[in-house]
């Protein structure tokens, strides 16, 4: 005996359909907007190119001896680094907004007691990442490119190209703001029950051994960068873990009883 499947019915499907594109034509919106503030930041910050890339390189150019000057050994490459750190820098600046946008089109979708939870964690992950940045540029980079220049035998003219600077800036930079995310993700480990406080205790020396492998991989090959990553990476674990002691999902003392 043959089945026949019943098709939906026709007002149903229409307004599946609908609902469908007019997600599509809302994510379309959001991401014009998001590319558009992107845009707009970049457009206002291209005439101070030059001042930005400047203010970039300076922990280097403090390090190096005065009256030494960076190289651009490419044709465009003295346009192309500047305008791809003026970019990154709109970037950065139109961040907030984009994640706004994001938000907004995921937000809908959202349980409330979801939505008091991720909210603080994109604000706080905001702000983590920016700090990781300021110290990096302000402490890493200092120590980082004394160290390493004063290395320098007395025959060796230390002149960096700009494009391979602009790679390890942006590399350092990815490096720190991540770093400095781990006690969002203690945090947010405890808080969804997936790692109690105590479990998270216990892979303390699991952490310490990861944070200089981590810094081993992700910094230039010196002692001194792999310590200023490894210990701001243990400390603040350290922190994560005593946030978490506060806000971790409470357990239950009483398993619910079988039925009989």
């Amino acid at each position: 005996m043959s089945s026949t499947e019943i098709p939906p019915p026709e007002g149903e499907a229409k307004e599946g359909e609908q609902s469908f594109l007019s997600h599509l034509i809302e994510l379309r919106q959001r991401l014009v907007r998001a590319a558009l503030s992107v845009l707009i930041i970049f457009l206002a910050l291209t005439p101070f190119m030059k001042e930005i890339f400047d203010l970039l390189s300076r922990p280097l150019m403090v390090a190096l001896p005065a009256g030494t000057k960076l190289l651009a050994t490419g044709v465009i490459t003295p346009f192309m680094v500047p305008l791809k750190v003026t970019l990154f820098s709109a970037f950065l600046l139109a961040l907030p907004y984009v994640l706004h946008q994001v938000w907004a089109f995921v937000a809908p979708g959202l349980y409330k007691h979801e939505k008091r939870l991720a909210l603080p964690i994109i604000a706080t992950s905001l702000f983590m990442f920016a700090l990781g940045m300021a110290y990096c540029y302000f402490i890493v980079f200092g120590f980082v490119f004394k160290f390493i220049a004063g290395f320098a035998p007395s025959s060796v003219a230390v002149a960096p190209d700009i494009e391979a600077y602009f790679s390890f800036v942006l590399g350092m930079f990815l490096a720190f703001g991540l770093a400095f995310e781990t006690p969002i993700v203690v945090v947010l480990l405890a808080k969804t029950g997936i790692a109690p406080v105590e479990r998270l205790k216990m892979a303390r020396p699991y952490v310490i051994v990861g944070a200089f492998i981590a810094a081993a991989i992700f910094t230039p090959p010196d002692v001194l960068s792999q310590l200023l990553l490894a210990i701001p990476l243990c400390i603040l674990y350290e922190l994560g873990l005593q946030i978490a002691r506060f806000v971790a999902k409470p357990k239950t003392d009483e398993e619910p009883s079988a039925a009989t």
